[in-house]
């Protein structure tokens, strides 16, 4: 119960790693706002942490939209009475291709740009006056080890993810005076419903990512969570602006 009392954000949360750091979350009894785009992956999420003995409410938001986030944020608090997690899991990647870094369209860049960057820096906008008036929050940032890669074929994708650890060491410089910490986790390649279908993937791709790893399986979303969880509680208090490679040793150098 390393998160007794607290009340979470999780944005993106209606699948995937998403579901996963809420449900967790919950698991170590914080109150969680289970927030995603589709209104129905965010409820049924919020049932299940609900039918297992925890609380928690669902959130339709759309993250690159500033109005929906600042709503997003009134809600949690009004239900909940205060804000001390916010966890930036919401992005695009759910149905990109691979492509020739020239293949892809200015409109392909500013929607993903709008939900992966602009929108982490809207939902921190909306939620860090909540955090301010208590002296104290836990803001978690997701990058991707593609940045490490220089993964090319989802060019929009990498660019965007490489921005969310460079705003994460940014954040906690400027919020540091408010006691709130701001870190980020970076996945490896995780076998989430959007990686599993993901048009590009293929066998051998995935045989080559395992075998560069230093554990030789598959990540799943809840090699994820122990990180989350740590970042999200006490045991992390003197930690700000790091980026964590959570990848089983994919991208050591």
């Amino acid at each position: 119960m390393k998160l007794a009392d607290k009340v979470a954000i999780v944005t993106g949360a209606g699948r995937g790693i998403g579901r996963a750091y809420a449900l967790k979350f919950a698991e170590e009894g914080a109150k969680v706002a289970v927030v995603d785009i589709i209104a129905e992956n965010a409820r049924k999420v919020a049932d299940e942490i609900v039918r297992k003995g925890g609380k928690a409410i669902s959130i339709s938001t759309d993250v690159s939209n500033p109005a929906s986030t600042e709503q997003m944020a009134r809600k949690t608090a009004d239900e909940f009475k205060k804000i001390d997690i916010l966890l930036n899991n919401a992005a695009i990647f759910y149905g990109l291709g691979a492509r020739k870094w020239d293949s892809w369209q200015p409109e392909d860049w500013d929607r993903i740009l709008a939900v992966n960057v602009k929108g982490i820096w809207l939902c921190m906008k909306a939620v860090v006056p909540y955090m301010i008036t208590q002296s104290k929050g836990k803001i978690i940032n997701i990058s991707s080890s593609t940045t490490e890669k220089g993964t090319a074929v989802i060019l929009p994708y990498t660019c965007s993810k490489g921005a969310v650890s460079v705003m994460t060491t940014c954040m906690a410089r400027a919020l540091g005076e408010y006691n709130i910490n701001v870190n980020c986790i970076s996945p490896g390649y995780t076998m989430t419903p959007a990686t599993i279908e993901w048009p590009g993937r293929t066998p051998e791709m995935d045989e080559s990512l395992i075998k560069d790893r230093c554990f030789r399986r598959p990540e799943e979303p809840e090699d994820l969570v122990g990180t989350a969880v740590f970042l999200a509680s006490s045991d992390s208090d003197f930690i700000t602006g790091e980026v964590i490679k959570v990848d089983g040793g994919e991208t050591i150098c």
